[in-house]
Protein backbone atom coordinates (compact mmCIF):
# COMPACT_ATOMS: atom_id res chain seq x y z
CA UNK A 1 0.00 0.00 0.00
CA UNK A 2 1.31 3.52 -1.26
CA UNK A 3 0.44 6.93 0.51
CA UNK A 4 1.08 10.05 -1.35
CA UNK A 5 1.17 13.04 0.71
CA UNK A 6 1.34 16.14 -0.49
CA UNK A 7 2.60 19.20 1.52
CA UNK A 8 0.69 20.93 4.04
CA UNK A 9 0.43 22.98 7.48
CA UNK A 10 -0.89 20.87 10.32
CA UNK A 11 -3.19 22.50 12.86
CA UNK A 12 -5.55 21.55 15.85
CA UNK A 13 -6.22 19.05 18.28
CA UNK A 14 -5.54 14.47 17.97
CA UNK A 15 -6.28 12.46 20.77
CA UNK A 16 -3.31 9.62 21.62
CA UNK A 17 -4.25 5.92 20.97
CA UNK A 18 -3.20 3.65 24.08
CA UNK A 19 0.10 3.14 24.83
CA UNK A 20 1.09 -0.32 23.37
CA UNK A 21 3.80 -1.04 26.22
CA UNK A 22 1.00 -0.97 28.49
CA UNK A 23 -1.60 -3.19 27.03
CA UNK A 24 0.74 -5.91 26.46
CA UNK A 25 1.67 -6.14 29.70
CA UNK A 26 -2.08 -5.41 30.90
CA UNK A 27 -3.08 -8.52 28.55
CA UNK A 28 0.01 -10.46 30.05
CA UNK A 29 -0.02 -10.04 33.86
CA UNK A 30 -4.32 -10.45 33.36
CA UNK A 31 -3.20 -13.83 31.91
CA UNK A 32 -1.52 -14.96 34.83
CA UNK A 33 -3.76 -13.56 36.95
CA UNK A 34 -6.41 -15.85 39.15
CA UNK A 35 -9.59 -14.16 38.16
CA UNK A 36 -11.00 -11.71 35.80
CA UNK A 37 -9.08 -8.43 34.98
CA UNK A 38 -10.59 -5.36 33.00
CA UNK A 39 -8.68 -3.89 30.37
CA UNK A 40 -10.06 -0.40 29.74
CA UNK A 41 -9.51 1.37 26.58
CA UNK A 42 -6.83 -0.51 25.39
CA UNK A 43 -5.09 -0.30 22.16
CA UNK A 44 -6.50 -2.08 19.21
CA UNK A 45 -3.67 -2.98 17.08
CA UNK A 46 -2.03 -5.24 15.18
CA UNK A 47 0.47 -5.84 18.23
CA UNK A 48 -1.96 -5.39 20.74
CA UNK A 49 -3.66 -8.23 19.24
CA UNK A 50 -0.83 -10.31 18.89
CA UNK A 51 -0.41 -10.34 22.98
CA UNK A 52 -4.60 -10.89 22.93
CA UNK A 53 -3.94 -14.07 20.71
CA UNK A 54 -0.99 -15.40 22.38
CA UNK A 55 -2.21 -15.85 25.82
CA UNK A 56 -5.53 -17.11 24.78
CA UNK A 57 -3.08 -19.65 23.38
CA UNK A 58 -1.68 -20.16 27.00
CA UNK A 59 -5.11 -20.84 28.12
CA UNK A 60 -6.43 -17.30 29.50
CA UNK A 61 -10.19 -16.85 28.19
CA UNK A 62 -10.12 -13.30 26.72
CA UNK A 63 -13.68 -11.50 25.79
CA UNK A 64 -13.70 -8.42 23.55
CA UNK A 65 -15.83 -5.81 24.07
CA UNK A 66 -14.18 -2.82 22.01
CA UNK A 67 -12.89 -0.46 24.21
CA UNK A 68 -13.09 -3.47 27.11
CA UNK A 69 -11.20 -6.41 27.08
CA UNK A 70 -12.15 -8.57 30.33
CA UNK A 71 -9.56 -11.48 30.71
CA UNK A 72 -10.53 -15.09 32.90
CA UNK A 73 -6.80 -15.50 33.77
CA UNK A 74 -5.32 -19.11 34.57
CA UNK A 75 -4.14 -18.42 37.90
CA UNK A 76 -0.64 -19.22 36.37
CA UNK A 77 -1.62 -22.43 35.32
CA UNK A 78 -0.83 -22.00 31.95
CA UNK A 79 -2.48 -24.57 29.08
CA UNK A 80 -0.21 -26.38 26.60
CA UNK A 81 -0.77 -24.52 23.18
CA UNK A 82 -3.62 -26.11 20.75
CA UNK A 83 -0.82 -24.92 18.26
CA UNK A 84 2.25 -23.25 17.05
CA UNK A 85 2.02 -19.46 18.83
CA UNK A 86 2.41 -16.34 16.00
CA UNK A 87 3.38 -13.16 17.45
CA UNK A 88 3.20 -11.59 14.17
CA UNK A 89 5.41 -8.88 14.59
CA UNK A 90 5.01 -7.95 17.63
CA UNK A 91 8.83 -8.60 19.18
CA UNK A 92 7.34 -7.26 22.95
CA UNK A 93 5.28 -10.09 22.66
CA UNK A 94 7.63 -12.74 21.52
CA UNK A 95 9.59 -12.12 24.78
CA UNK A 96 7.07 -11.59 27.05
CA UNK A 97 5.02 -14.75 25.97
CA UNK A 98 8.25 -16.70 25.81
CA UNK A 99 9.02 -16.34 29.53
CA UNK A 100 5.27 -17.04 30.62
CA UNK A 101 5.61 -20.16 28.19
CA UNK A 102 8.51 -21.03 30.28
CA UNK A 103 6.02 -21.82 32.81
CA UNK A 104 4.09 -24.60 31.62
CA UNK A 105 4.47 -27.63 33.82
CA UNK A 106 4.11 -29.96 31.26
CA UNK A 107 4.19 -29.80 27.32
CA UNK A 108 5.68 -27.85 24.60
CA UNK A 109 4.81 -24.63 23.28
CA UNK A 110 6.24 -23.39 20.08
CA UNK A 111 6.55 -19.59 19.09
CA UNK A 112 6.92 -17.91 15.87
CA UNK A 113 6.60 -14.51 14.38
CA UNK A 114 6.71 -12.93 11.23
CA UNK A 115 9.96 -12.36 9.28
CA UNK A 116 11.10 -9.29 11.00
CA UNK A 117 10.31 -11.28 14.19
CA UNK A 118 12.36 -14.15 12.69
CA UNK A 119 15.30 -11.81 12.79
CA UNK A 120 15.10 -10.15 16.21
CA UNK A 121 17.64 -11.89 18.99
CA UNK A 122 16.67 -13.46 21.74
CA UNK A 123 19.40 -15.43 22.66
CA UNK A 124 20.38 -13.42 25.40
CA UNK A 125 16.66 -14.19 27.11
CA UNK A 126 16.83 -17.55 25.66
CA UNK A 127 20.01 -18.19 28.20
CA UNK A 128 18.83 -16.91 30.90
CA UNK A 129 15.27 -18.98 30.90
CA UNK A 130 17.67 -22.16 30.72
CA UNK A 131 19.56 -20.78 33.55
CA UNK A 132 16.54 -20.78 35.36
CA UNK A 133 15.70 -24.16 35.23
CA UNK A 134 13.18 -23.77 31.63
CA UNK A 135 14.01 -25.63 28.53
CA UNK A 136 14.25 -22.77 25.64
CA UNK A 137 15.70 -23.53 21.92
CA UNK A 138 15.93 -21.45 18.85
CA UNK A 139 15.01 -23.87 16.36
CA UNK A 140 17.88 -22.52 14.00
CA UNK A 141 20.72 -22.38 17.32
CA UNK A 142 20.68 -18.72 15.98
CA UNK A 143 19.15 -17.32 19.13
CA UNK A 144 16.34 -15.98 17.38
CA UNK A 145 12.77 -17.56 16.76
CA UNK A 146 10.82 -19.94 16.24
CA UNK A 147 11.65 -21.48 19.80
CA UNK A 148 10.48 -24.87 21.15
CA UNK A 149 9.67 -23.84 25.44
CA UNK A 150 9.15 -26.23 28.05
CA UNK A 151 9.08 -25.61 31.33
CA UNK A 152 9.85 -25.51 34.26
CA UNK A 153 10.77 -21.71 35.73
CA UNK A 154 12.21 -23.39 38.77
CA UNK A 155 14.49 -20.07 39.93
CA UNK A 156 18.25 -19.62 40.39
CA UNK A 157 20.66 -17.19 39.32
CA UNK A 158 21.41 -15.77 36.33
CA UNK A 159 22.79 -12.95 34.25
CA UNK A 160 22.17 -11.10 30.93
CA UNK A 161 23.19 -7.99 28.86
CA UNK A 162 20.23 -6.39 28.03
CA UNK A 163 20.47 -4.64 24.77
CA UNK A 164 16.28 -5.03 25.35
CA UNK A 165 14.71 -4.00 28.34
CA UNK A 166 11.78 -6.56 27.06
CA UNK A 167 14.22 -9.70 28.35
CA UNK A 168 14.63 -8.19 31.96
CA UNK A 169 10.88 -7.06 31.62
CA UNK A 170 9.71 -11.18 30.76
CA UNK A 171 11.78 -12.08 33.78
CA UNK A 172 10.21 -9.56 35.72
CA UNK A 173 6.61 -10.54 35.37
CA UNK A 174 6.86 -14.45 34.75
CA UNK A 175 9.43 -14.97 37.54
CA UNK A 176 7.21 -14.51 40.40
CA UNK A 177 5.43 -17.44 39.37
CA UNK A 178 8.16 -19.58 39.39
CA UNK A 179 9.25 -22.23 42.01
CA UNK A 180 11.89 -20.46 43.77
CA UNK A 181 13.56 -17.03 43.95
CA UNK A 182 15.13 -15.43 40.75
CA UNK A 183 18.13 -13.43 41.33
CA UNK A 184 19.44 -11.34 38.16
CA UNK A 185 22.10 -9.42 37.32
CA UNK A 186 21.70 -6.91 34.32
CA UNK A 187 25.03 -5.11 33.87
CA UNK A 188 23.94 -3.91 30.82
CA UNK A 189 21.15 -1.77 31.04
CA UNK A 190 19.21 -0.43 27.40
CA UNK A 191 15.43 1.29 27.31
CA UNK A 192 15.65 1.93 31.43
CA UNK A 193 11.75 3.43 31.33
CA UNK A 194 10.51 0.63 30.02
CA UNK A 195 11.51 -1.13 33.52
CA UNK A 196 10.56 0.91 35.60
CA UNK A 197 7.13 1.13 33.74
CA UNK A 198 7.02 -3.15 34.49
CA UNK A 199 8.18 -2.71 38.35
CA UNK A 200 5.47 0.14 38.72
CA UNK A 201 2.56 -2.61 37.27
CA UNK A 202 4.35 -5.27 39.92
CA UNK A 203 3.84 -3.28 42.53
CA UNK A 204 0.33 -2.39 41.61
CA UNK A 205 -0.40 -6.13 41.79
CA UNK A 206 1.78 -6.31 45.29
CA UNK A 207 4.42 -8.44 43.80
CA UNK A 208 7.50 -8.50 45.35
CA UNK A 209 10.71 -7.37 43.88
CA UNK A 210 13.83 -6.48 45.39
CA UNK A 211 16.29 -4.38 43.13
CA UNK A 212 19.24 -1.96 43.15
CA UNK A 213 18.95 1.74 42.49
CA UNK A 214 20.52 1.34 39.05
CA UNK A 215 18.35 -1.67 38.03
CA UNK A 216 21.48 -3.67 37.96
CA UNK A 217 20.41 -6.60 40.27
CA UNK A 218 17.12 -8.06 41.04
CA UNK A 219 15.71 -10.34 43.58
CA UNK A 220 12.57 -11.79 42.62
CA UNK A 221 11.03 -14.40 45.24
CA UNK A 222 9.17 -17.62 43.37
CA UNK A 223 5.76 -19.30 44.49
CA UNK A 224 4.28 -15.59 43.87
CA UNK A 225 0.59 -15.06 42.73
CA UNK A 226 -1.16 -12.09 40.55
CA UNK A 227 -4.85 -10.81 41.73
CA UNK A 228 -6.98 -9.50 39.15
CA UNK A 229 -6.51 -6.08 37.01
CA UNK A 230 -8.81 -3.31 36.28
CA UNK A 231 -7.00 -0.59 34.74
CA UNK A 232 -7.38 2.06 32.33
CA UNK A 233 -4.31 2.10 29.80
CA UNK A 234 -2.37 5.42 28.77
CA UNK A 235 -2.59 6.75 26.07
CA UNK A 236 0.39 6.47 23.95
CA UNK A 237 4.34 8.61 24.32
CA UNK A 238 5.80 6.60 21.28
CA UNK A 239 2.82 7.42 19.01
CA UNK A 240 2.45 10.80 20.44
CA UNK A 241 5.92 11.59 19.36
CA UNK A 242 5.00 11.95 15.82
CA UNK A 243 1.91 14.90 16.17
CA UNK A 244 4.55 16.73 18.97
CA UNK A 245 7.71 16.41 16.58
CA UNK A 246 4.81 17.95 14.32
CA UNK A 247 3.79 20.83 16.16
CA UNK A 248 7.18 21.86 16.02
CA UNK A 249 7.70 21.89 12.26
CA UNK A 250 7.10 25.53 10.38
CA UNK A 251 3.67 27.34 10.80
CA UNK A 252 2.94 24.38 12.60
CA UNK A 253 0.97 23.75 16.00
CA UNK A 254 -0.45 20.71 17.34
CA UNK A 255 -2.02 19.21 20.45
CA UNK A 256 -1.97 16.07 21.24
CA UNK A 257 -4.75 15.35 23.85
CA UNK A 258 -4.58 12.73 26.60
CA UNK A 259 -1.05 12.11 27.57
CA UNK A 260 -0.38 11.89 31.59
CA UNK A 261 3.05 13.06 32.22
CA UNK A 262 3.11 11.63 35.47
CA UNK A 263 2.90 8.07 33.54
CA UNK A 264 6.31 6.12 33.44
CA UNK A 265 6.38 6.25 29.80
CA UNK A 266 9.91 6.98 28.86
CA UNK A 267 8.96 8.80 25.27
CA UNK A 268 7.34 12.08 27.19
CA UNK A 269 11.17 12.71 27.60
CA UNK A 270 10.02 14.16 23.48
CA UNK A 271 8.38 17.02 25.40
CA UNK A 272 12.15 17.73 26.49
CA UNK A 273 13.48 17.06 23.63
CA UNK A 274 11.01 19.34 21.39
CA UNK A 275 12.12 22.42 24.36
CA UNK A 276 15.49 21.46 23.90
CA UNK A 277 15.56 21.94 20.38
CA UNK A 278 13.23 25.14 20.77
CA UNK A 279 10.10 24.46 20.05
CA UNK A 280 7.29 26.48 21.69
CA UNK A 281 5.71 23.54 24.34
CA UNK A 282 2.54 24.05 26.68
CA UNK A 283 1.68 20.74 28.77
CA UNK A 284 -1.64 21.22 30.30
CA UNK A 285 -3.73 18.95 31.96
CA UNK A 286 -6.13 17.58 28.54
CA UNK A 287 -2.96 17.71 26.73
CA UNK A 288 0.55 18.94 25.20
CA UNK A 289 0.77 21.75 22.78
CA UNK A 290 3.64 22.38 20.45
CA UNK A 291 3.78 25.01 17.95
CA UNK A 292 6.58 26.07 15.57
CA UNK A 293 9.71 28.08 16.65
CA UNK A 294 13.24 28.26 15.83
CA UNK A 295 14.65 25.21 15.96
CA UNK A 296 18.13 24.48 16.81
CA UNK A 297 20.13 21.21 16.37
CA UNK A 298 21.24 19.12 19.61
CA UNK A 299 22.77 16.23 21.22
CA UNK A 300 20.24 14.44 22.23
CA UNK A 301 21.11 10.48 23.87
CA UNK A 302 18.32 8.17 23.04
CA UNK A 303 19.04 5.35 25.33
CA UNK A 304 15.99 5.34 27.06
CA UNK A 305 14.00 6.04 23.83
CA UNK A 306 14.78 4.40 21.10
CA UNK A 307 11.31 4.54 19.34
CA UNK A 308 11.77 8.39 19.17
CA UNK A 309 15.19 8.08 16.60
CA UNK A 310 12.89 8.19 12.99
CA UNK A 311 11.04 10.73 14.16
CA UNK A 312 13.93 13.09 15.71
CA UNK A 313 15.75 11.75 12.40
CA UNK A 314 13.45 14.13 10.89
CA UNK A 315 13.31 16.86 12.81
CA UNK A 316 16.99 17.05 12.90
CA UNK A 317 16.38 18.35 9.18
CA UNK A 318 14.26 21.37 10.13
CA UNK A 319 16.60 22.59 12.84
CA UNK A 320 19.76 24.95 12.48
CA UNK A 321 23.14 23.30 12.71
CA UNK A 322 23.50 19.96 13.50
CA UNK A 323 21.33 17.45 15.54
CA UNK A 324 23.59 14.07 17.06
CA UNK A 325 21.07 11.47 18.10
CA UNK A 326 23.29 9.04 19.87
CA UNK A 327 23.75 6.52 22.30
CA UNK A 328 21.30 4.03 20.69
CA UNK A 329 22.12 1.15 19.45
CA UNK A 330 19.46 -0.79 19.90
CA UNK A 331 17.74 1.02 17.28
CA UNK A 332 19.37 -1.67 15.23
CA UNK A 333 17.52 -4.40 16.27
CA UNK A 334 14.35 -3.36 16.64
CA UNK A 335 11.38 -4.04 13.19
CA UNK A 336 14.69 -3.21 10.59
CA UNK A 337 18.07 -0.87 11.16
CA UNK A 338 16.35 2.23 12.01
CA UNK A 339 19.34 3.86 12.19
CA UNK A 340 20.76 2.96 8.66
CA UNK A 341 16.90 2.80 7.18
CA UNK A 342 16.52 6.19 8.66
CA UNK A 343 20.04 7.57 6.29
CA UNK A 344 19.19 6.04 3.70
CA UNK A 345 15.08 7.25 3.20
CA UNK A 346 16.14 10.52 4.60
CA UNK A 347 19.13 10.82 2.01
CA UNK A 348 16.26 10.19 -0.52
CA UNK A 349 14.34 13.47 0.54
CA UNK A 350 17.87 15.29 0.15
CA UNK A 351 18.89 15.15 3.56
CA UNK A 352 22.58 15.45 5.16
CA UNK A 353 23.10 12.69 7.06
CA UNK A 354 25.83 10.54 8.61
CA UNK A 355 25.32 7.08 10.46
CA UNK A 356 27.32 6.43 13.69
CA UNK A 357 27.86 3.09 14.96
CA UNK A 358 25.01 4.15 17.62
CA UNK A 359 23.22 6.43 16.03
CA UNK A 360 23.07 9.66 13.50
CA UNK A 361 24.27 12.92 12.77
CA UNK A 362 21.93 15.03 10.96
CA UNK A 363 22.51 18.40 9.27
CA UNK A 364 19.99 21.03 8.58
CA UNK A 365 18.85 19.91 5.16
CA UNK A 366 16.35 21.14 2.36
CA UNK A 367 14.55 18.06 1.63
CA UNK A 368 12.75 17.66 -1.67
CA UNK A 369 9.87 15.05 -2.16
CA UNK A 370 10.55 11.75 -3.28
CA UNK A 371 9.71 8.14 -3.54
CA UNK A 372 10.83 6.41 -0.20
CA UNK A 373 10.22 2.78 1.60
CA UNK A 374 8.61 2.50 4.85
CA UNK A 375 10.51 -0.45 5.33
CA UNK A 376 8.09 -2.72 6.85
CA UNK A 377 8.28 -0.22 10.20
CA UNK A 378 5.50 1.51 11.53
CA UNK A 379 8.10 4.60 13.22
CA UNK A 380 9.65 4.84 9.82
CA UNK A 381 6.76 5.03 7.93
CA UNK A 382 5.30 7.68 10.21
CA UNK A 383 8.13 9.72 10.74
CA UNK A 384 8.04 9.46 6.59
CA UNK A 385 4.72 10.63 6.59
CA UNK A 386 5.18 14.01 9.38
CA UNK A 387 8.31 14.66 7.07
CA UNK A 388 6.52 14.54 4.18
CA UNK A 389 3.74 17.20 5.28
CA UNK A 390 7.01 20.03 5.28
CA UNK A 391 7.79 19.56 2.23
CA UNK A 392 7.14 21.56 -1.40
CA UNK A 393 4.93 18.57 -3.83
CA UNK A 394 4.14 15.64 -3.22
CA UNK A 395 6.12 12.45 -1.37
CA UNK A 396 5.11 8.59 -2.29
CA UNK A 397 5.66 6.35 0.88
CA UNK A 398 5.63 2.92 -0.02
CA UNK A 399 4.48 -0.14 3.05
CA UNK A 400 2.04 2.29 5.02
CA UNK A 401 0.32 -0.58 6.14
CA UNK A 402 2.63 -1.29 8.95
CA UNK A 403 1.01 1.70 10.76
CA UNK A 404 -1.53 -1.00 11.96
CA UNK A 405 1.07 -2.21 14.38
CA UNK A 406 0.62 0.43 16.46
CA UNK A 407 -1.42 2.97 15.30
CA UNK A 408 -4.31 1.73 12.96
CA UNK A 409 -5.74 5.61 13.15
CA UNK A 410 -3.08 7.27 11.72
CA UNK A 411 -4.04 8.60 8.81
CA UNK A 412 -7.11 9.76 9.90
CA UNK A 413 -5.52 11.69 12.65
CA UNK A 414 -3.34 13.70 10.48
CA UNK A 415 -5.89 14.31 8.31
CA UNK A 416 -7.86 15.95 10.44
CA UNK A 417 -4.72 18.42 10.92
CA UNK A 418 -4.94 19.34 7.52
CA UNK A 419 -2.54 17.00 5.99
CA UNK A 420 -3.88 16.29 2.26
CA UNK A 421 -3.02 11.96 1.94
CA UNK A 422 -4.20 9.67 -0.53
CA UNK A 423 -3.89 5.86 -0.31
CA UNK A 424 -3.29 3.37 -3.27
CA UNK A 425 -4.09 -0.42 -2.53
Amino acid sequence: MKLLVEGSNLRGAVRIPGSKSHTIRAVAISALADGVSVIRQPLDSADARAAFRAYRGLGAAIEDAGELWRVHGTGGALRVPDDVIDVANSGTTMNVALGSAALLTSGTAVLTGDEQVRRRPCGVLEASLNDLGATVRATRGNGCPPFVVQGRLRGGDTTMEAMSSQYVTSLLINAPLGDGDTRLRVPVLHEVPYVHMTLAWLRRAGIRVEHAEDLSEFHIPGGQAYPPVDCVIPADFSSATFFLAAGALPENEVTALGLDMGDPQGDKAVVDYLRAMGAAVHVAEDGIRVAAGRLDGREIDLNATPDALPMMAVLGCFARGETRLVNVPQARFKETDRITAMREELTRLGARIEELEDGLVVHESALRPAEVDGRGDHRIVMALAVAATGLPGVTTIHGFEAVNVTFPTFIESLNALGAKTRLIT
